[in-house]
């Protein structure tokens, strides 16, 4: 079991989060490469990337009646466990969103309660706001009357339909200079998330990633989402792999 492995910094022993009880040191193959997959088709890829230490970026998929939910998170570099902050997030958004669209909210609203719980979640893990867990998040729903997507900060929604040229449904909260404008964190504003939806006309895939992966938007989707998520990663890692990246994909 990981919470019995030896730390590669300083030999203590690893806790079940991926950080050694003596040092504090983060493991270098806690959450490496991660796959999940729910009923229904949908899948998805997480990899630590080529250049960093620790996964700070965390994904999740559930289902509820006829929905399909996903988020996709991604810890702020340069705040405190990020990938806690992620992790927290994603497990939190989630969660509200299954109990929400099976009370029969709509999607938007479940949306929007969703990542302001996130939101609330990833601040009680501050010590102070100086030392602030923070993370982006994206969030989307695929249902019967189409696909809605949520999102704070840089990471994406997309969609790719079966054929043809693919369209982005999020815009980046960025500012002068590219500069990440929104987050979740104890050291962000309230979150303002915006909500966007779309009746596809045929066929295809609801994309959340991260913002590491880039693609063409002009391609022909494979049938299977998790070899189709194994591509998407597999190639931001062949273009360097500079940054953790993941990709969820929820068939409409």
């Amino acid at each position: 079991m990981l919470g019995m492995e030896a730390c590669v910094l300083c030999g203590g022993t690893v806790a079940p989060d991926g950080y050694c009880w003596h040092c504090g040191g983060a493991q270098p193959a806690y959450r490496a490469r991660l796959e999940v997959t729910v009923d229904g088709g949908a899948a998805g890829v997480s990899d630590r990337g080529l250049r960093r230490g620790v996964n700070a970026d965390a994904m999740a998929l559930n289902a509820a009646g006829s929905w399909t939910i996903g988020v996709v998170c991604d810890g702020v570099s340069m705040s405190p466990r990020p990938e806690r902050a992620a992790q927290v997030a994603a497990a939190t958004g989630a969660a509200v969103l299954a109990a929400r669209l099976e009370a029969g909210a709509l999607p938007e609203d479940a949306l929007e309660e969703a990542v302001v719980r996130a939101g609330r979640a990833v601040v009680a893990l501050a010590a102070s706001p100086d030392a602030a867990p923070a993370c982006t998040y994206v969030a989307g729903v695929a249902g019967p009357a189409g696909i809605w997507a949520c999102w704070i900060g840089d990471s994406r929604a997309y969609w790719l339909p079966a054929e043809g040229v693919g369209m982005a449904l999020s815009e980046d909260d960025t500012g002068e200079y590219d500069a990440l404008a929104a987050w979740l964190g104890a050291d962000a504003d309230e979150p303002t998330p915006r909500v966007r939806s779309f009746r596809p006309s045929g066929p295809g895939r609801l994309l959340l990633c991260t913002d590491d992966l880039r693609f063409a938007l002009d391609r022909r989707t494979p049938d299977d989402s998790l070899e189709e998520a194994r591509s998407l990663v597999d190639h931001a890692l062949r273009a360097g792999g500079h940054d953790n990246v993941t990709a969820v994909l929820i068939p409409f």
